[in-house]
């Protein structure tokens, strides 16, 4: 199965962080599945690592390194990912809004790749997308 991951999971998994469930790590570690990160990603981290912030603690550039090293694979960035950010419908009874770009373009890019997006975010699943799996 091909999966593409969230930011979040991908930092727990490298840092080996209590937070990542024990349904995100067998996901993470079962062999048969492929696990991808996006650009998406990586510019994520580059912002908040510009920003200084706490618990961003290595910069984009090293996190797409130890992503390689943890063996995930790189999806490819397509104008098409961007136009399905457009075809996204988020729930009117969602209990608030969901403000993520980065989230967004996630589940675009695993939308139209076919890939299941693993994800923590609670206000994801708001989106009614098959593609999303909750950890």
């Amino acid at each position: 199965m091909n999966y593409l991951a969230d930011t979040h999971i991908l930092i727990w998994a490298i840092k080996d962080d209590l937070k990542l469930s024990a349904k995100a790590r067998e996901i993470l570690l079962n062999e048969d599945n492929n696990i991808y990160y996006s650009f998406a990603n990586v510019w994520e981290i580059a912002i908040k690592h510009a920003l200084h912030k706490t618990n961003m603690t290595f910069s984009a550039q090293r996190f797409e390194e130890l992503c390689r090293l943890a063996g995930y694979l790189s999806l490819e960035a397509r104008f098409e990912h961007a136009y399905m950010v457009e075809t996204l419908k988020y729930a009117d009874n969602a209990p608030r809004e969901h403000r993520d770009p980065f989230d967004r373009l996630l589940l675009a890019q695993a939308k139209l790749e076919n890939m299941l997006f693993l994800t923590h975010d609670e206000l994801i699943p708001y989106y009614n997308e098959q593609c999303i799996v909750t950890v």
